[in-house]
């Protein structure tokens, strides 16, 4: 039987809105959401919104601004945010071994984003929800936890 490991709010070590200092080609982050919102913007060749996300301080203020990137194309940006966003949390998990060990330590388990509003990046469900518990209920997608189990399945085998 699949067995899973939840998280949902921003103290979760996998949320994207978790406090992590990394650096990605010389550019400093302070959590995996302002990287992604800053590829997006590079993505669609807004300049000006990548600076403003690189000087947004909170993940809710990055968050906003990349809604606001001129010339978005939502297929264009699905055929790449997942790779953005694994990109990023390879950076954060790799660069924050208090971090690593938290996500090595869910081995074993399908990482499940528990947002009851998110049905792209999360499964449309609280954890407390008994449909959470088999996939085949879920009502979103679950991206943000397939890019973390793969990223974990993936520095585990680099491990070896």
């Amino acid at each position: 039987m699949e067995k899973f490991t939840f998280f949902y709010r921003t103290e979760s070590p996998f949320s994207q809105w978790h406090p992590a200092e990394f650096v990605v080609s010389r550019v400093p982050f302070n959590c995996s959401e302002q990287f992604m919102m800053y590829q997006k913007a590079k993505l669609f060749k807004d300049e000006e919104m990548a600076e403003k996300i690189l000087l947004a301080k909170s993940p809710a203020e990055q968050k906003q601004l990349g809604r606001m990137i001129r010339k978005f194309h939502k297929e264009e940006w699905e055929m790449h945010c997942k790779q953005f966003v694994y990109d990023g949390n390879y950076a954060k998990f790799t660069q924050n071994q208090h971090l690593l060990e938290r996500l090595l330590e869910t081995k074993g388990t399908t990482l499940v984003e528990a947002s009851p509003t998110d049905r792209i990046w999360g499964v449309g469900l609280l954890e407390s929800s008994s449909q959470i518990r088999n996939r085949k209920t879920w009502r979103g997608t679950n991206w943000l936890g397939e890019v973390l189990t793969n990223l974990r399945e993936d520095l585990i085998s680099q491990m070896k």
